[in-house]
């Protein structure tokens, strides 16, 4: 027989509940702000538009020339404000100049919203209440997935709950994070974070005993990150810090041969997610390969390194620092290992100068450098060292407290940028001194 025994939670167990507070204040402050905005308009805004177009494409209209467009952005959900041009024309068909993965991600909370439509008799269009309403809720689940990994890949490194609590903290309200999941929650950024944050993780697996089933985990992972934004490929060059250490590295590689099935497996599972995008632009123009973005480019000879990191108009650090002081865990990281340390600061270097290379550098109207919300878990990581390392009580302390201060800083800017206090694109140090922290004006 069993006995009913009262549950006992050991001190850290309570911070093992993290992800789903998080959760229940990020939905909390979800339906005290958006959810009271009519999601017929203004709701699913710019690139999210082509990111989302997708669904109604396949699913209600079957045309992948997105004729029903003028028709939806023109007539029925017309804003003038908010109107956004995501088509281009190749091989003159008309195609989206956006990739399909973020689609994909959120395909089975759209037909769940086209149940409900159906349900409730509301037009059945794609674009009316209940379709972007469950696409909210598809940004909410991707964002609690990504707080699950990231507490997986934080325990990897050895980081306690406690600290990793913190971190998380910190990723979701400290950063730009938070907005890209309560306003702009069709843009790709928490779903990529998310597939990213978990291929990392399953990278980690891998490499502690090279079972064939986390090398399928990552493969199927990446293809889901190409199709969502080619270039988080990138990703990859993080598999030595991942690694944490060459010996390990080069077992990983030499064991990839041992698991032949599971790298074909793997193989085949990357290619079937790729060709997606493949195929709908073979059906749409005719021809396998297309560059939607066409005028659209890097310029690597002209990275704006500077203005990405530090700028007023948008700077990644004076807009998201919590990022900045994440970078404290580097100190560790050289201590312990510099393998690990040159191995993380190369990667991050890297992106950072790809990212900046792009010829709108400040990436239109956004807020802090939405590219790098994708990449996050690499200042989590450092972050959960830096806590988990620090043992003096004192400096423990101001650590944390600057980590509390720095989310009610960007808390704060978030709210000032949904008001256009912070302007969206062309901000200025003038105007950054005369807004900061006024919360007078709010």
């Amino acid at each position: 027989m069993f006995k009913n025994q009262p549950i006992k939670f050991k001190p850290d167990s309570w911070f093992t509940l993290t992800p789903w507070f998080i959760m229940l204040v990020v939905l909390w402050t979800t339906i005290n702000t958006t959810f009271k905005k009519d999601y017929k308009t203004g709701i699913i805004e710019s690139d999210a538009k082509g990111y989302y177009a997708y669904l109604p494409a396949v699913f209600i209209y079957h045309d992948l020339n997105f004729r029903f467009f003028y028709k939806i952005e023109r007539v029925d959900y017309y804003t003038p404000t908010l109107y956004y041009q995501f088509l281009r024309v190749e091989n003159s068909k008309t195609i989206n100049k956006y990739y399909a993965g973020t689609a994909l991600c959120l395909a089975p909370f759209f037909l769940a919203g086209h149940v409900l439509t159906l349900v409730e008799g509301y037009p059945a269009d794609g674009y009316s209440y209940y379709y972007t309403m469950m696409t909210h809720f598809g940004a909410l689940f991707y964002l609690l997935l990504a707080m699950l990994g990231l507490r997986k890949l934080l325990r990897s490194y050895a980081v306690g709950e406690m600290e990793i609590s913190i971190s998380l903290l910190a990723i979701v309200f400290g950063t730009n994070l938070f907005y890209y999941v309560v306003t702009e929650f069709a843009m790709s950024h928490v779903y990529s974070f998310a597939a990213i944050v978990w291929f990392c993780y399953s990278v980690r697996k891998y490499l502690a005993d090279f079972k064939g089933k986390y090398l399928i985990y990552c493969a199927l992972l990446l293809g889901i990150i190409a199709l969502i934004r080619p270039v988080n490929l990138l990703v990859v060059l993080a598999i030595p810090f991942l690694a944490g250490n060459p010996k390990l590295l080069f077992d990983g590689f030499k064991n990839l041969l041992k698991n032949h099935w599971a790298l074909l497996i793997g193989i085949l599972s990357f290619v079937f997610l790729v060709s997606i995008q493949f195929l709908i632009y073979k059906q749409s123009t005719g021809n396998f390969l297309v560059y939607s973005y066409q005028e659209e480019g890097f310029n690597f000879l002209n990275p704006q390194l500077s203005n990405f990191l530090f700028s007023y108009r948008k700077g990644m650090f004076l807009y998201t620092p919590m990022l900045f002081i994440s970078l404290l865990g580097f100190v560790y990281l050289v201590r312990e290992s510099r393998f690990q340390f040159f191995a993380l600061t190369g990667f991050l270097f890297i992106l950072v100068y790809v990212f900046s290379s792009w010829h709108m550098w400040f990436y239109g109207g956004s807020f802090s450098q939405r590219p790098m919300i994708e990449f996050y878990a690499f200042f989590a990581i450092p972050l959960g060292i830096a806590l988990q390392k620090l043992k003096n009580t004192t400096m423990r302390k101001l650590f944390i407290g600057s980590i509390f201060l720095l989310i009610i800083v960007c808390q704060v800017q978030t709210y000032q940028y949904r008001r256009a206090h912070i302007h969206w694109s062309d901000m200025t140090k003038e105007k950054y001194w005369d807004v900061f922290m006024r919360v007078d004006r709010l």
